[in-house]
């Protein structure tokens, strides 16, 4: 029943921004309605950039001490949404942008669907376990015949005469 009311939702949303221009622009004068609308979209980007830079930070942080940053890769799906919804030209949704970029309103969101979510790891330096050794990622096996000290003499990186 709930999934049935997002498509509803989504073609009411344009609708709702309309009239929320309305209302707004009546109230506060056209320009003044504009120029809150440019606000938000350099908030928006604003707001991510500088949030944004401290979430990857602890993602690495999570993934260094070995534990799978769940939490913060949600968060960051969570950032780059609000983001997107304050660039989005409308009053509704720059309120639900604003909301989402609160650590605490992320953090209901992620008790609804911590138990969905599933992060793999794989590759890269991040993604052995701990007291798995890092040393195994970096050799290179190599037989006698791979390789030679001898240069090659059909090689492009040979000097020009």
């Amino acid at each position: 029943m709930r999934s049935s009311l997002v498509p509803l939702l989504l073609l009411a949303l344009p609708f709702l921004e309309i009239a929320g221009f309305i209302v707004v622009g009546s109230k506060i004068g056209v320009l003044a309605t504009l120029g809150l609308i440019f606000l938000s979209i350099f908030l928006g980007v604003f707001l991510l950039r500088l949030q944004g830079f401290g979430l990857i930070q602890k993602i690495r942080e999570e993934t260094a001490a070995g534990r799978t940053p769940k939490r913060e890769l949600v968060h960051g799906v969570m950032l780059v949404f609000a983001a997107f919804l304050l660039i989005i030209p409308g009053f509704i949704t720059d309120i639900i942008g604003l909301l989402l970029f609160i650590p605490a309103v992320r953090d209901i969101g992620w008790r609804f669907i911590s138990d969905r979510v599933v992060v793999v790891q794989s590759g890269g330096r991040g993604a052995s376990r701990p007291g798995t050794s890092r040393i195994k990622d970096r050799v290179i096996e190599l037989d006698p015949e791979d390789y030679t000290s001898k240069p090659d003499p059909d090689s492009p990186w040979n000097p020009k005469p």
